[in-house]
């Protein structure tokens, strides 16, 4: 079963919803998955270097004061799926491209999962920018990733387009927000919805 997940690394939604179906998908023993990462990002426009998140805050949605009841939600809904979210340690909104890159090299790798999952740990728990380098280079790294294949792939303008392709092509398709799930090409899930909504979803498909 073909299962497509437009996400942004960024998104705490994202990373909810991602163990809300990883969870799902753990209900049917004998179904195999092909799990597809599609790059989605919530700031194309972001600089290379991210920008700090008290100014980021106050760019969408007027003021950290103003952003904390999407924070508080956000902390609820982690909790209830065992993630320990620390958004108070985030200080930088960075540029997602680079762990775009890295997670569609993981996926070949068939480690896609466990370098997302710890891509969004290190930004939603530990407040890490993800958008450095060095350190998307060391997940890849202990995940049996060639450091010369992240290297190259971080240099190639081919890879960098394919990420802003994939954001330009999933905006078309009306998605503005993530998480977005694409079961089979049929069945069309928006939002981190409840973990028996998917489990509903994927039956349909089977």
């Amino acid at each position: 079963m073909k299962i497509k997940v437009f996400a942004d690394t960024i998104c705490g939604w994202c990373y909810i919803g991602h163990s809300k179906l990883l969870k799902a998908v753990r209900a049917f023993e004998d179904v195999i998955f092909d799990f597809e990462h599609v790059p989605f990002q919530l700031n194309p426009d972001m600089p290379k270097n991210g920008m700090s998140r008290s100014k980021y805050l106050k760019f969408k949605f007027g003021s950290k004061k103003l952003a904390q009841p999407m924070y508080d939600s956000m902390n609820v809904e982690a909790k209830k799926v065992g993630l320990k979210f620390n958004l108070e340690n985030i200080t930088v909104t960075p540029n997602t491209k680079f762990s775009h890159i890295l997670i569609m090299l993981a996926f070949k790798k068939k480690v896609g999962h466990k370098v997302l999952e710890e891509i969004f740990e290190s930004y939603f728990c530990k407040g890490i920018d993800i958008g450095n380098m060095d350190l998307l280079i060391k997940i890849g790294k202990s995940n049996a990733i060639e450091e010369k294949k992240i290297i190259d792939a971080f240099s190639s303008e081919k890879e960098i387009k394919n990420i802003d392709q994939n954001d330009i092509a999933a905006r078309r398709m009306g998605i503005n927000g993530v998480p977005f799930f694409v079961i089979n090409n049929k069945t069309y899930i928006s939002g981190a919805q409840s973990t028996t909504n998917l489990i509903e979803a994927i039956k349909v498909n089977l």
